[in-house]
Order: structure tokens, then C-alpha cells, then sequence
């Protein structure tokens, strides 16, 4: 049987939030990393060759599109922190049953349930 959360104690609370905060902190680190990548890339044909101009533009726009990523998974794990606030955090927002304990330490910002997310 999976084990679901019901009501966070004091120390799953704390578990949570350190968790949360940590994978945020990740997103900030990363970010920074990044800020190179999505740099306008100059159009100096003289100084870099059109493949290698094409190569540069290909990897602004993975590194635009990472970025993108990372900003969906900051709001989804700020969206957690503000359920955890309102005291809703852990249950699906569909069938309003809890979500298994493993399932959000593997992703604090699920907001549905094993069996909702199949559908």
C-alpha cells in the first residue's frame, strides 16, 4: 500500500519546504549557468562561418527553450509552497485524494494523483 500524507506534521512540513527551496535554489544556479547561451548571437560572418553561426543559433535557442523549462518548474514548485501555506498540499487537485508521499519527494509540484494523472 502507498502510503499518502493526510495532514504534514512539523518535520514532513520542513522536509517539504527544505526540499522545495533546494530545487529552487538549483533553478537559480542553473539559470545563471545559461544566461551565456541565450545571448544574441552577432552576425560577424568574418569572425564565425555560417555552420558555425547556424551551430550558434541552434544552441541559443535550446538554451532559450531550457530556460523555459526551468521557469515552468519554478512556478509549479512556488504553486507547492503556496499550498503548503493554504494547507492543500498532498492532495490531488482533481479527485481531492492524497498523492503518495514518494510521488512528491520525486516532484513536489504534482498536483495530482497517480491514478488522475493516467487519466
Amino acid at each position: 500500500m502507498i502510503k499518502g500524507i493526510k495532514e504534514l506534521n512539523a518535520d514532513q512540513a520542513k522536509y517539504f519546504r527544505s526540499l522545495i527551496n533546494h530545487r529552487l535554489s538549483t533553478l537559480d544556479d542553473e539559470d545563471a549557468l545559461g544566461e551565456a547561451g541565450q545571448a544574441t548571437v552577432e552576425l560577424d560572418q568574418q569572425a564565425v562561418g555560417r555552420l558555425s553561426r547556424q551551430d550558434a543559433l541552434q544552441n541559443q535557442a535550446m538554451a532559450k527553450a531550457t530556460h523555459a523549462r526551468r521557469q515552468v518548474e519554478r512556478q509549479k514548485l512556488e504553486a507547492a509552497l503556496a499550498r503548503m501555506d493554504e494547507g492543500d498540499f498532498g492532495y490531488c487537485e482533481d479527485c481531492g485524494d492524497e498523492i503518495a508521499t514518494g510521488r512528491l519527494e520525486l516532484d513536489p509540484g504534482v498536483t495530482r494523483c497517480v491514478d488522475c494523472a493516467k487519466g
